[in-house]
């Protein structure tokens, strides 16, 4: 009696210290380290569920896929250079009433990215500007935006270093294939007038190319005062940033974030 063979996998189990040296040398190949790795522990749970071949291919697949967008998403977080992580989850909205959480939820989406929408958090210090802003710039990380956190000082700085450096057009290159670049605390440390131009110059690149975000305990009216008093140069750069804009005012009442956070800690421990 002749027996048709089967259509299905061979369901034996395979013994788990079983390698498989041309499949092994074609993944390398493939540069599908995942696969590579958890071939045997995927075949080995298909094989218990009894899975055909093509969902065996699937799984391996999905696996090798989950891991680059993890990987990717790391390498993101890694080069904006957040100063921490920092998640909307723990912050308190309770803590500041006049935060607009709606607005900040509705922003974690990340729609004003590809629409080239600014946003301003202005407000007193200790507010929670930062951590928004932080936790903006990971949510923008995992959603595939380029990101790039700078504080207002640092991205100066870094304007200043390469002009002296003949490198402005290798920088102003880098910042126009982020999607979203953050600007933290503007208007804490005064800027001489060639940072003033700097800043100008920055936001001039960006309009209308790259969301920005920036953080402010100052409102608008006072910008002059921290771009060494010209005006005429900070309402040029106003006109850019609040084209299209989300701002999000903080009252100047708000007790700090900070310190309302530390005597929640201390209530804890008591």
């Amino acid at each position: 009696m002749t027996v048709s063979k089967k259509t299905q996998p061979n369901h034996a189990k395979p013994n788990q210290t079983d390698s498989y040296p041309v499949l092994e040398s074609h993944l390398r190949s493939l540069k599908l380290p995942t696969m590579l790795s958890e071939y045997q522990q995927l075949a080995k749970r298909c094989s218990s569920s009894n899975a055909t071949y093509e969902q065996y291919l699937e799984e391996m697949a999905s696996t090798e896929i989950q891991k680059r967008d993890s990987n990717a998403i790391t390498r993101r977080i890694k080069a904006s250079k957040v100063p921490t992580m920092k998640e909307l989850s723990d912050f308190d909205f309770g803590s500041i009433p006049s935060m607009n959480k709606a607005k900040v939820l509705e922003l974690a989406k990340c729609a004003y990215i590809p629409n080239k929408t600014n946003v301003v958090l202005m407000g007193p210090p200790g507010v929670g500007k930062t951590h928004i802003a932080i936790s903006l710039t990971l949510n923008a990380c995992r959603q595939g935006y380029n990101a790039r956190f700078f504080t207002a000082a640092e991205i100066v700085n870094t304007y200043r270093e390469a002009r002296e450096a003949k490198m402005i057009m290798r920088l102003e290159a880098s910042l126009c294939r982020m999607h979203l670049i953050v600007i933290d605390e503007l208007g804490y440390l005064p800027i001489d007038r060639a940072g003033a131009e700097s800043l100008f110059g920055f936001f001039s690149r960006c309009y209308e190319q790259t969301s920005v975000i920036v953080t402010t305990n100052l409102p608008f009216a006072q910008w002059p005062s921290t771009f060494a008093g010209e005006e005429r140069m900070t309402g040029a750069l106003l006109d850019r940033l609040t084209h299209r804009l989300e701002a999000l005012t903080i009252s100047d009442k708000e007790e700090s974030y900070r310190v309302k956070q530390s005597r929640k800690n201390n209530q804890k421990k008591s």
